[in-house]
Order: C-alpha cells, then structure tokens, then sequence
C-alpha cells in the first residue's frame, strides 16, 4: 500500500509545474520591506540620479564613467521615465530578476534530479544571505545572475536534448543570454568556464562541444568593445583593497558548503538525470569564485557582488542535497519524505530572520543619502552655502534635489549633466576658498564620524582649512551614516 501511495504522489507531482512556488516565494521575499524605511545608500543614489538624465546625457556620461554598466543605467532610464523614480521602480527589477532566477534553479533541478531537488534549489535560492542583500538592491547583480541561470537552464536543456536539428534556436537564445549579462557586467563571462566544466564533467560530444565554442565566442566577441573601453576607466575600482587571506573565507566557506551538497546528491543515489546536478551546480558556484581570485591577483577587483550569479550553483546544490534526503527517508517514513523541503525551509527561514530583518533595514547598508538631505531640509536657511566632501557625496543633491533649494553650490564649476560625470566638476582651491570667504553659514554634508576618511583631494583639504580658520560650527547631525555640519562665520 505505502509503495502505491507513493507512485500516486510521484504522478501527481509530475503534473504539477515546480517552478511556480520558489517564483512567488522569492517574490514575496523581495516585495517585504522594499523601501528599506524610505532610504537609498551611495551605490542605488547612483542608478537613481543617472536614471533621472536623458538618454543622450546618459550616453555621453559613458563616455567618460561607469560604461561598464551603460545597459543597466539605460534600461533603468527607461523604467523612471514611465512608472517615476521611486525605491519600488529602483529594485523591483532586481526582485522580479531573482524570482526568475529562482525559477530556473527549480526547472534545472527538476530535469536533472527530481521534483524534491527543483523545489527545493528554488526556494533555497531565496534565502541564501547574499542574495537577501541584493534581492532589494537597485544595482544591475541580480540581473545578472538572472541571465547566468537562464543560460544554464538552457545549456542543460541542450545537453539533455541531444543531436538535433532544430537545437539552433536554443544555442542562439544561449549566446544571447550571455551577451546580455556580459553587458550589464562583463565578469559574467566567467560563466563560461563554468559552463565549459559542466560540458567536460557530462562527455559531451564533438559536436555540442563546436556549437557552445562557436555561440560563446560569439558573446565574448559582442562584449569585447566594452572590455576594452570600460578599462580606461579602471580607476573607478581603484579603491577596491588588494586580495587577502581573511578575503578568502567566505569564499572558502561557500566551497565548503557547495562539496557537502554534491557528496550528500551522491551519497543519496542518482536522480532522473545521467547529468548529476553536483556536474552543474559544483562548478557555478567554484569557477566564477576561483577565476575572480586570479584576476584580483592581477589587478584588485574582489568584489562578493562581482559573482554574485555563483550563488544559482549553490542553491542547486542544496536542492540536490535536500533532493536526496528524501529519497532516502522515503523507503522507510514514506509520509515524512514528503515535509523533508518545508521543513528544512521553514526552519531555516526562522533561523536567519535576524539576517533577513537586517538586510531590509537602513544600517544594512554604509549610508543613506535621503536621511541626510531630510537633515539639510530642516537645518538649512535661504542663502547659505552647501559644501560636499568628498564630491561623491554630492549625489545626496541629485536624488533630493528639492532639500537644497535655496542654496548655494558654491564649490561647483560644472554640474553632473553639464560635465558627462557622476559627481560634477568643482573649481580650483582658490576660487573655493574665495567663494567661501564671501558666505555667512555653510552647511557641509560628508560621511559620519565612524566612517569618513580624511580628505585626500587638494580642493576637499582647501574646504577644510577654511571652515576651520573662518568658521564656527553651529549644529551638528549625523544619521545613517552622514553628517550634516552648519558652520558660521566667525566675527
């Protein structure tokens, strides 16, 4: 009796598509907490004051910064200009990415392992504390790793499939794929090796081996304009530390964990799949994190978000581990297999909420560019003068333009939109410290106390030397990680 209960749930199971549950969950993960209590920090101010330019504004911004993500920044353009800036236009897409994302970790794992094994990678995906943090990120990451899981979908679809003659338009949807992620950041290429082990670890055969070389040439050589002009602008990633061991434990962990999830898929026995998911899962999530080391003993650009699109093999691998587990317990407590899943998701959903409650609040993040421009709102006066330092900081101005009406920029030669930058072009020392001499109040937004660094650029020590020798601070607030400083002139 228990073996016939068994084959009616396996064929149920069988009619019932995988992918629609890790999709809504991962959804209803994004949509909670959105906003993040009101608040956008340095890198989503970015994507919000460039999305806020024109096309051809953006455009010639490119030119001179941050080509590398172009595609993002007009994509997102687009989207400001129809639905309006707000936090929900800013990271909806990065929700919907991953829900997707989740979706295709459910469909791999299904192919290649089982119902339990799909649904389990999927809704795993979700939870896994890296892609909490970029789940409601307003940057192109998830994206990526959204384009990373579709094109693996895809190559094991092929792998699956065989010789055929009408295989063409997948390799074609492939290379797209690959393309597209190349061009929102172009380490996404290291899928490709990733790729190239799983085709390896399957034996495939000549002619699968000719078509991914040919489509995912293809990609590298659609992306290659980009490499190259985006490397005159390295010194945007100048400030990334040089590699170090302590920079190596995550990874190292991630690892670790990603080796117990291909043994516990081999140890539980094989799926539907000849194709383990260990021959898919193992090398997304290894390769990508060992090529990025290499590179970063090139030139330093460890960065976790980098790679983020390696956190899809993990979630598989989890999925095969929890695939296997029930097909093991399933022999013995056939009715327990069955809350294997949602108990180990449950569990480990209520294990991590104090780092899913985290990720959703402000001081997750280094700063908050809306708090401090509520701070200039309140503490500013008709006529005075605002300071930033460094520049960057700027960016507060841009996303709440509507706090600084009223005063004086007296440190900017050339706005962001004017000069093709991100920050403005601001005029020499002297003419800064002129200007400044001829104010009565000065309101001067910068990192806080725990953070800020000391000024490194001429004109930013110029600011300082004068607010210190001619001026007397009047009020002080910091929040979120900025500071609002109001300075008087002195007698």
């Amino acid at each position: 009796m228990p073996s016939d209960i068994s084959a009616i749930s396996v064929s149920r199971r069988r009619r019932v598509p995988v992918w629609p549950v890790p999709l809504v969950w991962t959804l209803v993960l994004g949509l909670w907490g959105l906003s993040r209590q009101d608040s956008v920090w340095r890198d989503e101010a970015a994507t919000w004051q460039v999305a806020g330019r024109s096309a051809s504004e953006i455009w010639a911004m490119l030119g001179n910064v941050d080509a590398v993500h172009g595609l993002y920044y007009l994509l997102m353009h687009g989207l400001f200009e129809v639905f309006g800036a707000s936090t929900t236009t800013l990271r909806l897409p990065s929700v919907l990415a991953f829900s997707a994302s989740a979706a295709c970790v459910a469909l791999i794992g299904e192919r290649l392992a089982g119902f339990w094994a799909g649904l389990g990678g999927g809704l795993a995906l979700g939870l896994l504390p890296a892609v909490q943090f970029y789940l409601q990120e307003g940057r192109p990451y998830a994206l990526v790793a959204a384009g990373a899981a579709f094109s693996t979908l895809l190559l094991v679809s092929l792998l699956e499939r065989g010789p055929g003659r009408r295989v063409w338009p997948r390799w074609a949807a492939y290379g797209t794929a690959v393309l597209v992620c190349a061009l929102l950041n172009w380490l996404s290429l290291l899928v490709l090796p990733a790729h190239a082990a799983t085709l390896g670890w399957a034996r495939a055969g000549r002619g699968v081996w000719l078509r991914w070389a040919a489509y995912a040439s293809g990609a590298v050589a659609g992306a290659l304009p980009l490499i190259l002009f985006s490397r005159g602008q390295s010194d945007q990633v100048s400030w990334i530390p040089p590699l170090t061991w302590h920079m190596l434990i995550g990874p190292g962990i991630l690892l670790v964990v990603g080796g117990l999830g291909a043994w516990a898929e081999r140890a539980g026995g094989a799926g539907r799949s000849g194709l383990p998911v260990a021959a898919v899962g193992l090398p997304l999530l290894a390769v990508p994190q060992l090529g990025l080391i290499g590179l970063s003993l090139v030139q330093p650009l460890f960065l976790d978000r980098y790679v983020l699109f390696s956190m899809v093999g993990l979630a598989l691998l989890i999925g095969a581990a929890l695939g296997s587990a029930v097909r093991s317990c399933a022999p013995r407590f056939p009715r327990a297999a069955g809350l294997v899943v949602p108990g180990v998701v449950g569990v480990s959903l209520l294990a991590l909420l104090p780092v899913e409650l985290g990720k959703r609040a402000p001081a997750s993040r280094i700063d908050d560019v809306l708090a401090v421009a509520g701070e200039v709102a309140r503490l500013k006066q008709d006529g005075d003068a605002v300071l930033f330092v460094p520049a960057a900081r700027r960016d507060t101005a841009l996303v709440s333009p509507g706090a600084f009406t009223g005063l004086s920029d007296v440190a900017l030669a050339e706005s962001p939109v004017a000069s093709a930058t991100l920050k403005g072009e601001e005029a020499e020392p002297a003419r800064i410290r002129a200007a400044l001499l001829g104010q009565r109040r000065v309101l001067l937004v910068t990192d806080a106390a725990k953070v800020a660094k000391s000024p490194s650029a001429e004109r930013d020590r110029a600011k300082a030397a004068v607010l210190r020798e001619h001026f007397a601070v009047v009020a002080d607030r910091q929040v979120r990680g900025r500071r609002v400083t109001v300075y008087e002139r002195r007698a």
